[in-house]
């Protein structure tokens, strides 16, 4: 994973007038930096940190049997894409086709990286229509990491992926069957942590969490017959998802997305102070941009 350090809590307001038209550029261009590291891309701690060379970023991403590996070499291509060095960055380059396929890989991790790494050069034309297909994705933190990266190319098309991120997220039975419950209200779950189980006939289907939070409470009862499409939990937003979220909001949210924010500035979901402060600042920056939009 990226060695960057962490950003600051908040990102400083800008001024209104013809100075939050001009923050826009400054703020796309530290985003590159802002979304470097998001701890909520990979649902195993791993460490992505040791150099790789061509040969082997080459041999990486052709693996199709060991997904992390092709991992790694995403990450060391994140690695050049943000390097201060031109060479470094043009020697990505090349790679960038792979990259594109990895975002049709079947496998989830590999579109998530692949998602998150295309963010990393807003300079790539190939990479935006890209993007804007993955905010289709089946897989929400695809779809999130998406929205994220376009906003490195001005484009705000992921607004309300990321808004919908703010909100608990609903579980659905992937087939009928007798559900088995293993977590409780309140546990602590990761994108892949098993949630419980649907029996049918002599056969078992694992249901595991696709984003990190808090299990918010089951729907439906332990033992109880469940059909395909029925919501059996819904599923809290972490509060690193959240305060990401909020930061993204700050630069791009509409009034429409006020409800959302709002809830955070109330302290309704029960979150630090440093949640509450950032969504103090996207509700803020959202009025100051209507303010100039009416003006």
């Amino acid at each position: 994973m990226n060695s960057a350090s962490h950003p600051p809590a908040a990102v400083p307001l800008p001024q209104a007038g013809h100075a939050v038209r001009r923050s826009w550029l400054y703020l796309v261009l530290f985003l590159t930096f802002l979304f470097a590291l998001m701890p909520f891309l990979f649902w195993q701690a791993a460490w992505f940190g040791r150099p790789l060379t061509d040969a082997q970023i080459e041999k990486n991403l052709a693996e199709r049997d060991h997904p992390r590996k092709a991992q790694h070499a995403l990450s060391q291509l994140a690695d050049r894409m943000l390097s201060r060095e031109p060479a470094q960055r043009a020697s990505a380059r090349r790679w960038y086709p792979q990259v594109v396929a990895l975002s049709s890989s079947g496998v989830d991790e590999l579109r998530i990286t692949a998602a998150w790494v295309m963010g990393q050069d807003r300079t790539a034309s190939e990479f935006h229509p890209v993007l804007l297909r993955l905010l289709a994705d089946p897989h929400p933190m695809v779809r999130t990491n998406a929205a994220l990266s376009l906003i490195l190319f001005g484009d705000a098309a992921g607004r309300p992926v990321i808004r919908s991120m703010l909100e608990p997220y609903p579980v659905l039975a992937p087939r009928s069957g007798i559900l088995a419950v293993r977590l409780k209200p309140g546990d602590v779950v990761n994108p892949g942590t098993l949630l419980g189980r649907i029996q049918y006939g002599n056969h078992k289907i694992e249901i595991r969490s696709q984003v990190p939070g808090a299990l918010g409470r089951w729907l439906v009862a332990n033992g109880t017959n469940v059909w395909p499409g029925q919501s059996l939990l819904t599923i809290a937003p972490s509060e690193d998802l959240v305060w990401e979220m909020l930061r993204a909001l700050y630069l791009i949210g509409q009034p429409e997305d006020m409800p959302a924010i709002q809830r955070y500035v109330r302290g309704d979901a029960g979150m630090t102070e440093r949640v509450r402060q950032q969504a103090e600042l996207a509700a803020r920056a959202i009025r100051s941009r209507e303010a100039e939009n009416r003006r």
